[in-house]
């Protein structure tokens, strides 16, 4: 067969559909159970951090029209996720979804892109939870030796960052205990940082103070556009819960329960929470790490901190649990598909999770956390996240084309222009990054094709005969 015959195989979806996927992975999650790792995987750094940082610097009080833009942006991403995710129930998300509308050699570019977005933003939490649980020793008098608490810059005399490689062999433990197991202590971690959240919005709406909200588009629409591109960021991590798909009960229903449930809740606090803090405060006091906690020392509730820091931590842990959580099923779809080796998809017996490919995964963060300075290229893990969006927002409208009769359990409304929407919206937002970024990609990618060129193009199962890529 020809290069190209080669290079655009596809998976057939009504094998996917009708059973025929043989997964050794365990049903078990219900639809409340991938909004809670919605959440968990979305709510961290976005509320706690980037709320008032744009607001002081691009919108002003009007960053909650740019959070509510924003929200509608990837609302309309997530409506493309959630079509295809009850069309096939199938582990790997933009990855399995590229592989059964553009075809093999696009679908593992996808896939290679997606381990950039998830490695990246894995070691970028690691690494935020690390200097915020540093930062909480050091108000007990505590100190880590320096050369323990960063990554290797021997100018700066730190070498390793001790607490980012804990945090990440300790999740990556968690996770390989099975996907109910992990998602009882993520629950719990959810539940408290919602708690903590909410607490703020309590207690800091009677403190409002409705002239701080005047201006309220100091820099104009120009301001909130730019503010809607970083909020947009800000939702990223909804898309970990396609990756769940053979571990759900329902897949069909529940997905896109949890995909559309757990955005809206986000939205929710986010909108409420830009309110609140920018009430409590003038926008241009905002400019601070940590906005939440001192909007709270502002108004003189200083008792409130502890929890803040609490959410903070939980909403750090509850990120990474999800990243990397999504990061091992896509290791393991990978491997089961032969283009990455075969011993990825293996399946401890008695946990029923993919053990060696989450362990994979998770050391190979703790190495990226613990010794690799991120600097500029933390954008990696953006620029991966918007070409999944760009990649399943046009894959919504070819398989309408290509498979118009498909059963579907959740349609995408107005098709072609929501899709349509959410590409430009995504590409717009790829315009706004650094030239290092993109060469950084450019980079990966080509990586990809050579490792593609030597090993995936050869040992695909597709390549082997097998219509379904599961063995």
């Amino acid at each position: 067969m020809s290069l190209k015959h080669n290079l655009l195989r596809k998976k057939p979806i009504p094998n996917m559909q009708g059973g025929e996927v043989r997964s050794a992975l365990k049903k078990q999650l219900s639809a409340m159970d991938l909004i809670i790792l919605g959440v968990g995987s979305i709510v961290g750094t976005g509320i706690f951090v980037l709320t008032g940082v744009t607001a002081a610097t691009h919108a002003g009080p009007g960053l909650i029209v740019s959070f509510l833009l924003a929200g509608l942006v990837c609302a309309f991403c997530a409506l493309c996720y959630a079509e295809f995710a009850s069309t096939v129930p199938v582990a790997g998300s933009a990855y399995t979804y590229s592989y059964s509308t553009f075809g093999e050699g696009f679908a593992w570019l996808m896939g290679w892109d997606l381990l950039l977005e998830y490695g990246f933003a894995s070691a970028l939490v690691s690494s935020s939870w690390s200097g915020y649980v540093q930062s909480i020793l050091a108000g007990f008098g505590i100190h880590l030796p320096t050369a323990i608490t960063n990554a290797f810059n021997p100018a700066n005399g730190t070498y390793v960052d001790v607490p980012a490689i804990f945090i990440a062999l300790l999740i990556t433990w968690i996770v390989s205990r099975g996907a109910k197991e992990s998602t009882r202590l993520n629950t719990f971690m959810v539940y408290l940082k919602v708690a903590v959240i909410l607490l703020f919005i309590g207690v800091g709406v009677f403190y409002v103070e409705p002239d701080n909200w005047t201006p309220f588009l100091p820099f104009g629409m120009e301001g909130v556009m730019t503010g809607a591109a970083i909020a947009f960021l800000a939702y990223v991590g909804f898309d970990v819960i396609a990756t769940a798909a053979e571990e759900v009960k329902h897949p069909q229903k529940s997905l896109p329960i949890g995909i559309l449930g757990s955005l809206l809740i986000v939205s929710v606090l986010y909108i409420a929470v830009t309110a609140v803090l920018t009430g409590l405060v003038p926008y241009n006091l905002l400019n601070v790490k940590d906005p939440v906690a001192f909007a709270l020392l502002y108004i003189e509730q200083d008792w409130m901190s502890y929890f803040i820091s609490l959410g903070a931590i939980a909403g750090l842990t509850t990120v990474l649990m999800g990243v990397m959580f999504g990061q091992s099923r896509l290791l393991y779809a990978l491997g089961r598909d032969g283009l990455l080796p075969k011993r990825m998809s293996s399946v401890n017996p008695k946990t029923k999770s993919p053990e060696f490919s989450t362990w994979v995964s998770g050391i190979s963060i703790a190495l990226l956390s613990g010794f690799v300075p991120l600097g500029n290229l933390a954008d990696l893990a953006s620029i991966g996240t918007l070409f999944a969006f760009i990649t399943v927002s046009l894959g919504i409208i070819v398989l309408r084309k290509t498979h118009p009769d498909l059963k579907r359990t959740f349609r995408v409304p107005f098709v072609p222009w929501l899709p349509l929407i959410a590409v430009a919206s995504c590409l717009y937002l790829l315009t706004t990054l650094q030239w290092i970024t993109w060469i950084g990609f450019i980079v990966w990618i080509g990586l990809g094709v050579v490792i593609y060129a030597i090993y995936g193009y050869r040992h695909s199962a597709l390549s082997k005969g097998d219509s379904s890529g599961y063995e």
